[in-house]
């Protein structure tokens, strides 16, 4: 099995009712980890996953813990019948993921920092008051210029780009008003299409500094290891083994972008032939078959897709 694999873990909006549950069911391990993350947050965070309602998985400070949980139990699945990767990288939420499957973060310490940083992040700034867009088919710097000039021209009327995700798609963030402005803009402009994004905050910008202090403090305390293999960072678009790294990446990524584009050329560059998607959804592969449609792509999500995964690495 001479494969290059790299880990890629999901983020805010891959959530879904019923996220889990087979794994809970399927694997022994897996139910010892949502019992553990049920306990250290002292709320059902399982019967969440499972049964929703969706309301209360779309909260922020449920959805951090939620996916966190779903992923790395993914990872340890993985990990259970020997495979492990040559590199990893998470977007934006799922970076802690990355780093919980590269042994520098504790399972416990995990859960109740992604749930601190959900509860943070949403805290920052009041519920409709913020907003997110993608805009697909219209380059970075056209946007980048767009957002800058909005923000300039009107006092306190901040937007900016907070996510490049594809050669193709960039998620912009802000005030609500300047977000909706610099999407008409970008519409006008040239823009293939331009979707509002159903999220609660301007996550990835600096709107979100108060966030990121309050969630540094926090980070200190924790002990971060040595990476048992390199995670490549949003904020840097960097490899780190180390532990001090990890956790000042974590820090500075809740107030700035997610360099995903230039991250995942990095992991082409590293010469991977196979990623897998561990958690809810496939919005990640989606990307990276943009970015590369040679790429061999691989998911686990429930018991079906890792049997399914084993398989195909096996081949």
């Amino acid at each position: 099995m001479n494969k290059k694999i790299a880990f890629l873990f999901p983020g805010q909006g891959s959530q879904y009712v019923g996220m889990g549950q087979d794994f809970q069911n399927g694997s022994k391990k897996a139910a010892e980890m949502f019992k553990e993350a049920d306990d250290i947050l002292g709320i059902n965070i399982s019967s969440t996953c499972f049964n929703g309602p969706e309301e209360a998985l779309k909260l922020t400070e449920n959805t951090q813990p939620a996916i966190f949980i779903v992923s790395s139990i993914a990872s340890e699945l993985l990990k259970e019948n020997g495979i492990s990767p040559v590199i990893s990288a998470g977007h934006s939420l799922g970076e802690y993921s990355a780093i919980f499957a590269s042994g520098s973060l504790r399972f416990s310490d995990g859960v109740s920092i992604v749930r601190m940083r959900g509860r943070f992040m949403q805290e920052a700034v009041p519920v409709g008051i913020g907003a997110m867009a993608a805009i697909i088919g219209l380059d970075r710097g056209i946007i980048e210029d767009i957002c800058k000039k909005i923000s300039e021209e009107e006092n306190n009327n901040l937007v900016q780009p907070a996510n490049y995700n594809s050669p193709e798609q960039t998620v912009i963030a802000g005030k609500k008003d300047a977000v909706e402005k610099a999407a008409k803009i970008a519409q006008d402009t040239g823009a293939k299409k331009v979707v509002m994004l159903p999220v609660s905050a301007p996550f990835h910008t600096s709107l979100m500094k108060p966030a990121e202090e309050k969630l540094s403090i926090e980070l200190d305390k924790l002990n971060f290891n040595r990476l048992n293999f390199p995670v490549i960072t949003n904020v840097d678009a960097r490899e780190i083994k180390n532990g001090d790294d990890a956790r000042s990446s974590l820090k500075r990524q809740v107030s700035n972008p997610v360099r995903w584009v230039e991250s995942m050329k990095l992991m082409l560059d590293n010469g991977i032939d196979t990623i897998i998607e561990l958690g809810p959804g496939r919005v990640l592969s989606g990307l990276m078959k943009r970015m590369n449609k040679d790429i061999k792509c691989l998911n686990v999500e429930d018991m079906k897709s890792l049997e399914k995964t084993l398989k195909e690495l096996t081949n």
